[in-house]
């Protein structure tokens, strides 16, 4: 009996339920939408990866905390390697939005990106 998977897909506000069955190296969606749905549900079951957000400290800025995300989707397994790496990081203002923060976090290849604009206060 092949291996059968339900999940709901995270790619578009759609949020399609997928069935995902796995047969010998072929994978088989069925329930989704659109093609990004597909391509989710394929992932999902040979090498599921999430775009991580967290926050970094930030020094000389309007506020104590920097929003930061990967950009682009890591391993679900590297998740907490990603977040280790980040903590203690501290940056100093100016930040612009899309500034890199730290490049390839946790051997990943993925850089960590500012999600906003951060002036320098004094």
């Amino acid at each position: 009996m092949s291996p059968e998977y339900e999940v709901l897909c995270i790619r578009c506000p759609k949020g399609c339920r997928l069935r995902i069955t796995v047969e010998r190296n072929a994978v088989h969606v069925v329930g989704f939408a659109c093609l990004e749905g597909k391509r989710f549900g394929e992932e999902e079951v040979q090498n599921p990866r999430r775009i991580v957000t967290t926050t970094v400290r930030i020094l000389n800025a309007r506020y104590p905390r920097l929003p930061v995300r990967t950009a682009e989707p890591v391993p679900k397994d590297r998740i907490r390697d990603v977040i280790d790496a980040l903590k203690g990081l501290v940056v100093e203002a100016p930040v612009r939005r899309g500034q890199v923060i730290m490049k390839d976090v946790a051997g990943t290849g993925v850089d960590v990106i500012a999600e906003r604009d951060m002036e320098a206060v004094e």
